[in-house]
């Protein structure tokens, strides 16, 4: 179902009394509705009608108040909009997953012939401020008049999973395999035949997080002026080479060298993904899309524990121990991955069609929908064109965004309890007595029980629209395990294994925040800089964590995990709580403001401000 304007009317001349003509009102009465002919121009919005009627002709009487907790004036003659806000969860089969437990039961307002376009800021007096430049890649497919239902959301959502996430997930999982298989290669003799002290293996681990955190903001960069279909591939590319040299490993600065440069090249890759995704998503979707992004992290653990249990049994072929043809192979699938992903991967959902897939992925009418709820979701993902490149003093004036500062905090922090035990559980398997191949196989039931957590969580968080209450539950959840690991003297071989594996199977919060800093950047520069900056600041957490467990320590390592709880406990007190309260504490004065505005007042402000993104009085920030 959609809605156009009348073909009779060109863009210069429809007002907003135009909406409600007959054309419109007899396409209601029949079910159907005119598409707007593909010669025609891309519709512009309609310019208000400033007549002597007055404004009451134009206003709903009953205002519509957000999920972000503003107040939409909308205009009374446009297409109907949907009768009730987007499911909590922006998943398909997170909504299936509640409905069993009797959860968000599907109601006739989500049912499929039922229109599913959102009220937005397109539907108010000051849309004009919000339509996107004709330099936006999606320009010629938004229609402020468009209407779909939830049976063609549904099917497009479906099919942005299936053929744009699925693949962005294989392509992570690649990366987390030969960014994760080091761990396996440590049961096999790794440090012993390279003759690498615990030290030297810190050292390796700490420089890989340094290449990641060197490379984030300027791959981001490249990324955004070459596009993530050219440069996502590429870097999937070279960081695979070099990842297959790793079978020539000869000693501790050979180790040093390709533990740095995998990671420079690997750097970048997730904001990268992350801002393409958001094009194809809206807010409350990209999350749960994100925990599911994060369980390739988890199965590539899997994946390579498994692949570890054949592979490394290769030992003595050619005179070459198993772990060097781990590294090879698991490279050569990654390679494969990369090549595949430059004929996969398109640039944006209007520019799908090439040579060699001349009908590209979606229908015109598909692109529409896509575009069109995205923007309706957050106008500001117009503000850049996919290709374009971030001026130097953009940059500077999104990196001091004070008003980000406490997610990269947060980033910095959350995550520290995580590394130590999961760095060294194989090396503590081996060390308390189990075999390689025990070592490796008792890796799988804290990464299974992982899995289901992320995806949990993630879901918990959208249905009650909730992410810094709930994003303390993975500190939550190591905090008895430390505890437990400082108060036992001498935990035998299963004890620690069985703390050690509830640890590590904590609920994974990254995705939820990653989706948070994306809704409270305000636009796509600030986007574009701040998934970097927080996965910068999560890169900073891993080396801190690296670094914890020292030789001097050994082997409880109880001054380490002191400082863990510590941490666990000033983040659940203090960190937390504080940045949901500035947050929500900003946008009450912030509504405050704007609610008290006249519609005069707020289009001569949005006219007139020099407020960029999130620093906007009609931004609303999440916590």
């Amino acid at each position: 179902m959609s809605a156009v304007r009348p073909e009779n009317s060109s863009p210069a001349s429809t007002s907003s009394e135009d909406f409600s003509n007959s054309s419109y009102s007899d396409n209601e009465k029949t079910g159907s509705s005119p598409r707007r002919k593909d010669s025609e121009a891309p519709l512009r919005t309609p310019p208000l009608d400033v007549s002597e009627k007055g404004q009451a002709a134009h206003y709903t009487s009953q205002p519509v108040k957000c999920p972000d907790g503003t107040t939409l004036d909308l205009l009374d003659n446009i297409p109907p909009l949907a009768e009730a806000p987007a499911p909590a969860s922006g998943s398909a089969f997170g909504r299936a997953c509640l409905r069993i437990v009797g959860i968000g039961k599907k109601n006739a307002a989500h049912a499929g012939n039922a229109i599913a376009t959102q009220p937005s800021v397109f539907d108010t007096p000051q849309r004009d401020h919000y339509t996107p430049k004709q330099w936006y890649e999606g320009y010629a497919a938004f229609d402020p008049l468009f209407r779909w239902t939830w049976k063609e959301e549904n099917k497009v959502v479906r099919m942005i999973d299936f053929k744009i996430f699925l693949w962005v997930t294989i392509m992570f999982l690649a990366l987390d395999i030969d960014r994760y298989n080091l761990t396996n290669a440590t049961a096999d003799n790794f440090l012993k035949d390279l003759k690498l002290t615990q030290a030297d293996y810190n050292l390796g681990n700490t420089l890989f997080r340094v290449g990641f955190l060197v490379a984030e903001l300027p791959s981001q960069l490249v990324s955004k002026r070459l596009g993530p279909d050219v440069w996502l591939p590429m870097q999937m590319i070279i960081f695979s080479v070099i990842a297959c040299s790793q079978f020539w490993l000869s000693g501790r600065s050979s180790f040093l060298a390709t533990r740095f440069l995998i990671s420079f090249f690997q750097g970048g890759f997730i904001p990268d993904v992350i801002l393409y995704l958001s094009y194809y998503y809206t807010k409350s979707e990209l999350a749960i899309r994100l925990s599911f992004f994060w369980v390739s992290n988890y199965l590539a653990n899997l994946i390579t524990a498994f692949l570890a249990v054949g592979i490394l049994q290769m030992r003595g072929i050619g005179g070459y121990a198993g772990w060097r043809f781990q590294f090879l192979l698991e490279g050569l699938l990654t390679l494969l991955v990369g090549v595949a992903s430059f004929f996969l991967l398109p640039s944006s959902a209007s520019q799908t069609k090439t040579w060699f897939r001349p009908k590209g992925y979606f229908t015109d009418d598909q692109v529409k929908i896509i575009v069109n709820r995205a923007l309706r979701d957050d106008p500001t993902k117009s503000s850049m064109h996919n290709r374009q490149a971030l001026p130097v003093k953009t940059i500077l004036r999104c990196m001091g965004d004070y008003q980000m500062y406490p997610l990269y905090l947060i980033g910095i922090l959350f995550g520290i309890g995580g590394y130590p035990v999961s760095q060294y559980f194989q090396l503590s398997m081996k060390q308390l007595g189990f075999t390689t191949l025990q070592s490796n196989l008792l890796s799988i039931p804290n990464i299974v029980w992982s899995i289901i957590n992320i995806v949990g969580i993630t879901v918990i968080s959208e249905v009650v629209n909730s992410r810094a209450w709930v994003c303390m539950a993975e500190d939550l959840w190591m905090l008895p395990n430390y505890i437990a690991l400082l108060a036992l003297p001498n935990p035998g071989a299963w004890t620690y294994f069985a703390i050690a594996t509830v640890l590590l199977s904590f609920p994974y919060v990254h995705a939820i925040q990653v989706s948070w800093t994306s809704r409270n950047s305000g636009s796509v520069e600030n986007r574009t800089v701040s998934a970097s900056l927080y996965n910068i600041s999560v890169q900073l957490s891993a080396i801190i964590g690296a670094n914890l467990y020292q030789a001097s320590d050994k082997p409880r390592y109880k001054h380490a995990n002191s400082a863990i709880v510590a941490i666990i406990l000033f983040n659940v007190i203090i960190l937390y709580p504080a940045t949901r309260w500035y947050y929500k504490s900003r946008n009450a004065k912030r509504e405050a403001i704007w609610g008290s505005m006249t519609s005069e007042q707020k289009s001569e402000y949005l006219e007139n401000t020099t407020d960029k993104g999130n620093k906007r009085l009609d931004f609303r920030f999440a916590y």
